[in-house]
């Protein structure tokens, strides 16, 4: 067992807090989503949370976990949905909220610590030189930009800009390894696929360069169909528009947009589906001419109410937080990630539609995706087991929509359902004790686990935190 009271001697002049119950919410995020991480996860907590200012301390902190063989998992604001960010082996939470500075801002980039929140670092770029983030997730109010590089894959504005993996869309990152002496790395071009998306496993992101997109006092737009189908053919035709700037385009189903969307329920009508958008102000009439020729009814405009005190931002109608506002009403929802490949994208959803119908309630997100529109979906999924959740997936991969598994803990079942070899090569260099973030890379835990075996993988330390709960 660890000596925790060596370690914060060790540790001294850095913040460290060890009273269990602030310990255990900061080692949660939105796992609660999935009725089944719910389960696995319940139980996970660290034993120490240590909050950095400095690249200086982070080096500190993982020397002397590394001469301890204590687990380190880093954290940002706690805002993921699959345990990215749980201490499964317990140990150090490694809370990087306050690295919260800009560094500097120049036209087209900024350079940035991990735990600034991203609406704030937009409120910043903004004030400075009227530039933005290209793309944000939809917790933009509360996630970390760190958090967001490790954790996310895109978001609001990914109809213009693609992905986070997409080269060009992170700059630069400044990472620390875990090893006896730490050392500082500057990653830059294909090297920052070893730890974009990586959750932490093999480096801590201690100063990020991204690209800036110009700001634009976007208006939130909510248009009304009738028929599902109908509001995701408006949303194809839209995205493919050449000319009008959206940075979001997301087609929700009946019954969410009226059950769930308490604030926005007064323009909404019972039984309508809905789209929900962002346009840039000087793209407004061309907007406006093409939803009229598509027969779309306008429901909502944030430039025409009188106030928006009280109604969310439009990106918070979208992505995860479609789910979120479901969830609040109805706890027995749960979701899915789906791709749909193009260019049959449009079809392959009507499919999946008359296959699930109200079982599984639409919800996609037109994305770019290898420089193509196509579209990715959020569903909501009425849970009633696990069996029956595993024939949805399998039904969906049948009809050639890939699943990116909500479900599951580790990088390669929540995506491409293979090793990386590159972060894995990357986690053997840079954390040869295998302390950073335990667990989630199965690569590393188990190199021989058959992703075909329809078998979830359950990392050895959580298995026994299991049995013992």
């Amino acid at each position: 067992m660890a000596d925790y009271q060596k370690i914060k001697k060790d540790l001294e002049g850095i913040a460290v807090e060890d009273n269990p119950a602030l310990v255990r919410q900061k080692s949660r995020d939105f796992y609660w989503y999935s009725p089944i991480l719910k389960a696995q996860l319940d139980n996970v907590s660290a034993d120490l949370v240590v909050t950095p200012k400095t690249e200086e301390e982070v080096i500190r902190t993982l020397k002397v976990a590394y001469a301890h063989g204590v687990p380190v998992t880093p954290r940002g604001a706690g805002t993921g949905n699959y345990g990215q960010a749980m201490p499964l082996s317990g140990g150090i939470v490694l809370n990087l909220a306050a690295m919260d500075k800009i560094k500097e801002i120049h036209p087209g980039r900024v350079v940035c610590e991990p735990g600034i929140v991203l609406a704030q670092l937009d409120k910043q770029t903004k004030a400075h030189s009227g530039q933005e983030l290209r793309f944000h997730p939809s917790t933009a109010q509360t996630a970390t930009v760190g958090g967001f590089i490790a954790g996310g894959s895109g978001g609001v504005g990914s109809i213009t800009w693609g992905g986070l993996r997409d080269l060009g869309n992170i700059l630069r990152l400044r990472v620390v390894t875990m090893e006896a002496e730490p050392r500082v790395l500057d990653l830059t071009g294909w090297d920052l696929q070893k730890v974009s998306h990586a959750y932490g496993t093999n480096g801590i992101i201690t100063e990020i360069e991204m690209p800036l997109a110009p700001a634009y006092d976007w208006v939130d737009v909510l248009v009304g169909y009738d028929d599902f189908m109908e509001a995701v053919r408006f949303s194809d035709a839209l995205a493919k528009c050449n000319g009008i700037l959206v940075k979001e385009i997301a087609p929700i189903a009946a019954p969410i947009p009226y059950d769930y969307f308490t604030r926005h329920k007064p323009y909404i009508r019972q039984g309508q589906s809905i789209v929900v958008l962002m346009i840039a102000p000087h793209s407004m009439d061309a907007f406006l001419a093409f939803t009229a020729a598509q027969k779309g009814e306008i429901m909502f405009r944030s430039d025409k109410v009188e106030s928006m005190r009280g109604i969310p931002h439009a990106y918070e109608l979208a992505w995860n937080h479609t789910t979120l506002r479901a969830l609040k009403v109805d706890p027995s929802f749960t979701y899915l990630q789906v791709q749909y490949p193009g260019p049959d994208h449009v079809a392959k959803v009507r499919k999946m539609v008359e296959i699930f119908g109200d079982e599984v309630p639409g919800h996609l997100e037109f994305i770019k995706f290898d420089g193509q529109i196509q579209c990715s979906g959020l569903p909501l999924v009425r849970y009633t087991t696990e069996e029956r959740l595993e024939e949805i997936i399998k039904i969906h991969q049948d009809n050639g929509c890939p699943i990116f598994n909500p479900h599951r803990y580790t990088l390669e079942e929540g995506g491409m359902k293979r090793t990386d070899a590159v972060q894995l090569a990357f986690k053997q260099e840079t954390d040869p004790k295998g302390l950073l973030n335990p667990g989630k890379m199965i690569a590393w835990e188990n190199p021989d686990f058959d992703f075909n075996a329809g078998k979830n993988y359950l990392f050895p330390g959580l298995a026994a935190l299991m049995e013992a709960s």
